[in-house]
């Protein structure tokens, strides 16, 4: 893999006609998504035009299920979501895999934070269920970013005191959270993975859960091989989906940590960079 990615342009050994792409993975935020968390208009009928040639796209996203479930209710039937990095993998309403936690770590995790904001962190846990999402905090500032990725919340007394399968927990920090939340949550990277999923998200899931995972189980189940697979991501969530794909792109806007792991460059988030690479790639 060379040291600097290749711009797309320049990619070399790019086929003259089409490559054999059957598998199209992106992350959302950061990549597909502008600045403003707008899809861009160009994708319905890229979508229409994929479908046509049998190319499976699919959203691979921090995100809940629900909220990209909602995201492309259009375009929905048939389309595989892999949602909360990679612990939930959805097909046509039908769960295909997924990578719940176990024992107490959700309320720890849970508890933990609460220890934080009682010291003057301005930090929320997101207790991410199947069902649905559960916080405590209930002030609008916070609620705001939770509605961004969870579609289905739900405000409660106790996290900790929930029942339903718990597949992460995330937490927001209105500051940085790779440099004050994440740390704190390192005591939790001896037995599962910390995460940084954002510039203000921190998660906690199993080590066997990521994109990258997610991505390798659905390649098996499809038949589809890392040569016939393009990925996009920008940060340190989407690094294992990188590895899965020999189409590995990260964009000009992503983490520098994912810019070194990806094969290719990819214009930026805010430059349409999904839609341009996936038309020059395949001939579209």
């Amino acid at each position: 893999m060379p040291a600097t990615p290749t711009p797309i342009l320049d990619v070399p050994g790019l086929p003259s006609g089409p490559a054999d792409v059957r598998l199209i993975v992106t992350d959302m935020d950061g990549t597909l998504l502008d600045d403003a968390k707008r899809i861009p208009a160009g994708l319905w009928p890229m979508l229409a035009e994929l479908r046509r040639r049998g190319v499976l796209f699919t959203p691979a996203s921090g995100r809940q299920y629900a909220t990209l479930a909602r995201q492309f209710a259009d375009v929905a039937e048939g389309m595989v979501f892999i949602a909360e990095n990679g612990t939930y993998v959805v097909r046509d309403g039908v769960e295909l895999s997924s990578d719940p936690l176990r024992g107490p770590v959700a309320p720890e995790v849970a508890r933990t934070v609460r220890r934080l904001a009682a010291r003057g962190v301005d930090a929320g846990a997101v207790v991410c269920g199947k069902r649905a999402a559960y916080v405590e905090r209930s002030d609008e500032a916070f609620l705001a970013e939770v509605r961004k990725y969870y579609a289905e919340h739900r405000i409660v007394e106790d996290v900790t005191a929930v029942e339903d399968e718990m597949i992460k927990v995330a937490v927001f920090d209105f500051g940085s959270a790779e440099h004050s939340t994440a740390p704190a949550l390192a005591e939790f990277a001896a037995t599962h993975q910390v995460v940084v999923s954002g510039e203000h998200w921190v998660d906690v899931m199993n080590r066997t859960a990521n994109k990258g995972a997610a991505l390798r189980g659905l390649q098996r189940a499809l038949g589809i091989t890392p040569a016939q697979t393009m990925v996009f991501g920008d940060y340190l969530n989407d690094l294992e989906m990188l590895d899965a794909a020999e189409w590995s792109f990260a964009m000009a806007n992503a983490h520098p940590h994912v810019v070194r792991r990806a094969r290719h460059l990819a214009p930026s988030n805010n430059e349409n960079g999904v839609l341009r690479t996936v038309s020059r790639v395949l001939g579209l």
